[in-house]
């Protein structure tokens, strides 16, 4: 693709109507397509899934432990090796990331329609079994979706218009199936609307079919398996432990360690409350159709301008304050949904003439700004930390580390509610836990600014 004047200048310099020029270029729109694919299965096998079980009465310590078929994420440094060194046979022929793109959308929405198929009342093992294959092919779509992002960018501006795309669509994703499903899953019931979304990945196999395999990594990629060939006991070492060793001497070590560290909290507070949120709405006798509007349009417009946020201040401010911002904002718009609780329930915050706004609504609209603007600020940090030829894997290294620990621990946050509960209402301890869970943020906040004290400005080169 032909490098324009504005794709050349510094990307804080580049002008706003530069930037809606090249949300019209292929590779971005196709790049704001599978962000919908990606983000389609997040929400289904997680905090949704959750809702469903409320729904049908499954016990809130048992919602929680659920949340660990989200663990399939935090190994994603796994199928990112994976990606980045097995060709697939037969689909060998579209390029490495994108014949692993199209068989892992195949496999998440085939886990989905299953996932549709069955009762949790009386299969609550199938349910469990079909979230994980769904759960398998999402972690392994999102490592092929995001080489294939990095790779492909022809330089850093186009690399931050990739990643303002895809966070676009998966924002979107997250409102179909945070807010639509609600609406849909009332009028035709959890089961049928699962299978609907299962095919709905079907968006993201067109979007890879008309999408080019990134050429230069691939150069890299053939090389090192023609090495790995000349020593087979190499091959499993370049594919899993040399893309971690390269990062560590890359960054260095003790460097290295403080950015995992810092991806590893930065999150923590969001994740934790997350399988919680939906069984608490219900708890608040908050309606499916009041939760899905508000989502669509409070929700949605919020968390564009929290990502449009995110983007501005990373160029105009730099990564690391931006991610401090993040940092300070998210535990913020979790701490706030504690008032619902002590409030009993949703209530008029203010009104202008006819026009009132909630409590709820205030608060979903600070959230989605807090959340849309962190998440930008950690994604366009983190594509910045990677080698060409081990893109893939680490890149999962990154988000697994920013994984893992809260999707173990929130695994006990129903649990933890029930426990909280032991002498104060239900409503009580869902807002002593929104307190708690808040108070997680904290550790991120001191350690995105050390970070921005130790780590050395990066040179990108063009």
């Amino acid at each position: 693709m032909p490098a324009t004047a504005a794709a050349d200048a510094p990307a804080r310099k580049r002008r706003m109507w530069d930037v809606i020029k090249a949300l019209g270029r292929p590779r971005v729109s196709l790049m704001l397509i599978m962000g919908l694919a990606s983000g389609l299965p997040f929400m289904l096998i997680g905090n949704t899934l959750g809702f469903w079980l409320a729904d049908d009465g499954i016990k809130l310590a048992a919602i929680g432990a659920l949340s660990w078929v989200g663990l399939t994420y935090t190994v994603k440094f796994v199928w990112g090796a994976m990606v980045d060194r097995i060709p697939l046979p037969l689909l060998g022929r579209l390029g490495r990331r994108r014949s692993w793109m199209l068989l892992s959308q195949v496999v998440a929405g085939a886990g989905l329609i299953g996932m549709g198929l069955v009762d949790p009342k009386t299969q609550l093992g199938w349910l469990v079994a079909c979230a994980i294959i769904a759960a398998i092919g999402a972690a392994t779509q999102d490592t092929a979706m995001d080489a294939w992002r990095i790779e492909t960018a022809s330089d850093a501006d186009e690399l931050g218009l990739l990643t303002a795309a895809y966070s676009l669509g998966y924002r979107f994703a997250l409102i179909l199936t945070e807010a639509v499903i609600l609406m849909v899953a009332k009028r035709l019931g959890w089961p049928i609307s699962y299978v609907i979304y299962g095919a709905g990945m079907a968006v993201g196999v067109v979007a890879v079919l008309l999408a080019k395999e990134p050429a230069a990594a691939d150069v890299v990629m053939e090389e090192k398996a023609r090495e790995a060939g000349r020593h087979p006991a190499q091959a499993v070492y370049d594919a899993v432990i040399g893309p971690l060793i390269t990062f560590f001497k890359t960054h260095g070590w003790a460097m290295a360690a403080l950015i995992l560290l810092t991806i590893t909290f930065y999150h923590l507070c969001d994740y934790m409350r997350g399988p919680m949120s939906n069984p608490y709405y219900k708890a608040l006798a908050i309606d499916k159709d009041t939760i899905g509007w508000t989502r669509l349009f409070i929700g949605t417009p919020w968390g564009f301008l929290g990502i449009a946020l995110g983007g501005f201040c990373s160029l105009r401010l730099g990564n690391a304050r931006t991610l401090i911002m993040g940092a300070i904002l998210q535990p913020i718009g979790i701490g706030a949904f504690a008032l619902l609780g002590w409030h009993r329930g949703d209530y008029a915050l203010f009104g202008l003439g006819p026009v009132s706004v909630s409590a709820f609504q205030a608060i979903m609209a600070f959230d989605s700004i807090a959340i849309g603007f962190s998440g930008v600020a950690l994604v366009a940090y983190m594509s910045t930390l990677t080698s060409l030829g081990y893109t893939a894997t680490q890149y999962a290294l990154l988000t697994s580390a920013l994984a893992w620990t809260g999707k173990f621990l929130k695994g006990f946050s129903g649990a933890i509610v029930e426990s909280l509960q032991h002498g104060r209402t239900l409503l009580d301890a869902y807002a002593l836990f929104y307190l708690l869970a808040a108070a997680l943020g904290l550790p991120a906040i001191v350690l995105c600014v050390v970070l921005a004290r130790v780590q050395p400005k990066r040179v990108v080169a063009e």
